[in-house]
């Protein structure tokens, strides 16, 4: 059995077993045409990814009518999505009957539409506009081949209730396009919620933050940032309650197969990865009666709301 103080750190660029997404981040500042901007896509997807993401309204607001789902931009977006059997995350202002929508488009890797993320709150300018957005109503979680993937956008940072939706409509991880960086402001969301956060911005700079709320990556090149970053999906985190012998039984069992990652003392947090390909952690620790944290969190709060509520009812009926 692993010391729980023999954990350490593993570069995600060396994830190579597990459930591993390959991920591109491309930021840069609003400017850019269709053609300049296909030109970066084509060329990533040429050299092998799961995930492309673009920043918010690349194509700018003010000075870009916003366009149909069949216009240009989602047009070349799904023949290059197509071409190299990539999903790609395309931010763009959209037209549907008489709306107005910042949204995210979510192409699979046949160039398909297969979600879509309307801002549920824009930021002020963006109702000062000619034909001013209008607001998104909820925070959907798309299935790919590789996990399930959230999307929030740019304002929605400020508010807990996006994120809360993220996770429980099941979340892995949630892409954040966005005019700016947010900084600490996202690793409170991905440290809450325990999801990856992996940010494109038009500040030309690429966060990405561990299910545990550490900071895994943050580059920023002037003009034009690409960051490429593999993730493994397969990662659990578990809090020390009503775990550790159902762990420690795990773990001398499959000693070649699962290790644990890093011990969080002061959490009382700990993450299981695999070793071996073919083999998920998440999966065993789910057959060895494991429960992950953010399922722990949410079934102790609706067990303790189901407690308040019936003293509630026994202080009315007394």
């Amino acid at each position: 059995m692993q010391s729980k103080d023999a954990s350490k750190t593993v570069s995600p660029d060396e994830t190579t077993v597990g459930r591993p997404v390959r991920v591109v981040s491309i930021s840069f500042p609003n400017g850019k045409s269709v053609d300049e901007v296909a030109q970066i896509v084509d060329s990533e997807g040429a050299a092998g990814c799961d995930l492309i993401i673009l920043p918010e309204t690349w194509l700018g607001q003010r000075n870009h009518t916003a366009e149909p789902l069949d216009g240009a931009t989602i047009t070349m977006m799904a023949q290059l999505a197509r071409k190299h059997q990539t999903y790609i995350v395309c931010p763009m202002d959209r037209i549907e009957g008489d709306t107005r929508l910042n949204t995210a488009v979510v192409l699979d890797r046949q160039g398909a539409i297969t979600g879509l993320y309307d801002k549920v709150y824009p930021y002020w300018s963006e109702f000062d506009l000619a034909q001013p957005v209008s607001v998104g109503a909820h925070a959907p979680v798309f299935q790919t081949d590789f996990g399930n993937v959230g999307v929030a956008i740019c304002f929605d940072v400020n508010f807990p209730e996006v994120w809360q939706e993220l996770a429980a409509n099941g979340a892995e991880m949630v892409v954040w396009p966005s005019a700016y960086s947010a900084g600490t402001s996202l690793q409170a969301h991905a440290q809450i919620n325990h999801f990856y956060i992996v940010t494109s911005t038009q500040t030309s700079d690429c966060i990405v933050y561990d299910v545990t709320g550490e900071e895994l990556l943050y580059e920023k090149t002037p003009g034009l940032n690409i960051s490429r970053i593999t993730l493994d999906l397969d990662r659990g985190i578990y809090h020390q309650n009503f775990n550790m012998a159902k762990r420690d039984k795990l773990l001398s069992e499959h000693i070649d197969e699962i290790v644990q990652e890093k011990w969080l003392d002061r959490e009382q947090w700990f993450v299981l990865r695999a070793a071996v390909p073919g083999v998920s952690a998440r999966e065993l620790a789910h057959e060895y009666g494991m429960e992950e944290l953010r399922d722990y969190k949410s079934r102790s709060r609706q067990a303790i709301d189901e407690m308040r509520r019936q003293q509630q009812l026994e202080q009315v009926t007394a």
